[in-house]
């Protein structure tokens, strides 16, 4: 699908477009999808993904009266638009579930700390007409609780950075290399892939990075504005990382038990070998990250190509080595061992 220069959004953005989208598409059935991408200012494939949503919401959590809206990729059709319509809706009625759910989720989100006040406001307004309308039954809903994980507080820092077009100032910590760094990043916007994400241009590397939330040991709102460069929003439903194809080339091979690297690293290509292993060539903007990868794979892989990343893997191997006491202890420890032909010797955690 066709993409389009990168624009910061976040959630609470994404939820008024969202609203904006179903009025848009009552009236224009059969739009086609890049007539209603371009009106609202959006990536194809966004669009796509807020009417993946779109059918999970109606009236009530109930399958009838939830909207029944499809595409097949070209045009967009709203099969049940007048169940939403002024002249045969119902009422609203809310089952005593229902009101609960949507009670404990409202008050949940009124306490999150990047929430801006006039969001703020406007949703403890509702909160207190749902409270009325739903009466005795609103009072299950005060005996619950919900907490945010503690990525939440970051959450909200980047929401509202991303909202008000500022910069941040990260303390991350890479489990690759094993350290904290600090940096500055302009954010572009929140993904979740398994963890939540925000992807942004990072002004340490100059290029664009993901940053898992739960990662972040500290987190600053700069005054200086966010201006990340126009770049195409990427496709991120098969897989997070994403490497360019100016990223450096390295090739490892693996052994019986090594041949889950294909499965969980994207890779240009994998090469049966002989004794039931893999030649997997790669590509990532960070090499020296995959020594990790080498000691992790221990026995059942070894990194091939460049020389230089290869050496730094065996120098890796023999300072880890460094700390046992010699090679009985090392058995004792369950540690690695260095082989004849470099390759560091262990087994996959």
């Amino acid at each position: 699908m066709a993409g389009k220069p990168v624009r910061p959004v976040n959630a609470i953005d994404q939820t008024r477009r969202m609203l904006s989208l179903v009025t848009y598409l009552k009236e224009r059935p059969g739009a086609r999808v890049e007539d209603v991408a371009r009106a609202f200012g959006i990536t194809e494939d966004e669009l796509v993904s807020d009417l993946d949503v779109l059918p999970m919401c109606g009236t009530s959590f109930r399958g009838g009266d939830l909207l029944d809206i499809d595409t097949d990729g070209e045009r967009i059709w709203w099969h049940n638009p007048a169940a939403l319509g002024e002249e045969t809706a119902e009422p609203l009625r809310l089952a005593a579930d229902e009101a609960t759910a949507l009670l404990v989720a409202a008050r949940a989100v009124a306490t999150l700390p990047g929430l801006r006040e006039g969001d703020r406001q406007a949703l403890l307004r509702a909160t207190a007409k749902v409270e009325a309308a739903a009466g005795e039954t609103a009072g299950a809903s005060s005996r619950l609780s919900v907490t945010f994980e503690s990525e939440g507080g970051v959450f909200a820092d980047v929401d509202r950075a991303i909202a008000e077009r500022r910069r941040l100032w990260i303390r991350y910590y890479s489990p690759a290399r094993d350290e904290l760094t600090e940096r500055e990043i302009d954010p572009i916007r929140l993904v979740s892939v398994g963890h939540t994400y925000v992807e942004a241009w990072c002004r340490r590397s100059e290029a664009r990075r993901t940053f898992r939330l739960d990662r972040v040991a500290e987190i600053k709102i700069l005054d200086e504005p966010s201006a990340p460069p126009e770049i195409e929003l990427r496709d991120l439903s098969e897989a997070l990382v994403q490497p360019a194809a100016e990223d450096p080339e390295v090739v490892v091979e693996v052994g019986p038990g090594g041949r889950w690297v294909a499965e969980y690293y994207p890779h240009d290509s994998a090469d049966e070998l002989p004794d039931g292993g893999l030649r997997i060539t790669l590509r990532t903007p960070d090499p020296a990250s995959l020594r990790r990868l080498a000691l992790r794979l221990g026995r059942d892989g070894r990194i091939v190509a460049p020389r230089d990343l290869a050496d730094s893997a065996r120098q890796a191997a023999r300072e880890a080595l460094a700390a046992y006491d010699g090679v009985e202890a090392q058995g004792a420890h369950g540690g690695l061992a260095v082989t004849t032909d470099g390759t560091t010797g262990g087994s996959e955690p």
